[in-house]
């Protein structure tokens, strides 16, 4: 499943060179992966209030082009494969139809009781089968 959405660059986001500071691109990834969650119907913000998180691992951006104040980007958020104890994302960002950045995320799931990692849980498998 991919989920698509649109991002318009703030200034704030930008840096002295009117580029888009590389640490936005990892809130942008954030931002992707909450809406891909909520496309399947499933609050992060439930999966906390149930004693789940789920912290970043690894991140990865691969820079082609600079964004810049006021572009208009479309996000596309991927999910990997089927998750286990860890979960992955693909991301693409585009501008006008073009590639200017990919990305990567792994993050585990964890009790947030014992802070040890667990199984992705049936209902977000259940939900991901559903969608294919």
């Amino acid at each position: 499943m991919e989920d698509k959405i649109e991002i318009i660059v703030r200034y704030s986001e930008t840096d002295q060179m009117s580029f888009v500071y590389h640490g936005n691109y990892v809130k942008y990834f954030e931002i992707g992966r909450i809406a891909w969650l909520k496309k399947l119907g499933i609050s992060y913000k439930q999966m906390e209030n149930d004693g789940m998180l789920l912290p970043v691992i690894d991140v990865k951006v691969n820079f082609r082009k600079p964004a810049l104040f006021d572009d208009k980007l479309v996000l596309l958020t991927k999910l990997k494969q089927i998750p286990s104890y860890m979960i992955e994302f693909e991301y693409s960002i585009l501008r006008d139809n073009e590639l200017i950045t990919k990305g990567y995320t792994k993050l585990v799931f964890l009790n947030s009781k014992t802070n040890k990692p667990i199984r992705c849980p049936k209902f977000i498998l259940d939900k991901i089968v559903l969608d294919k």
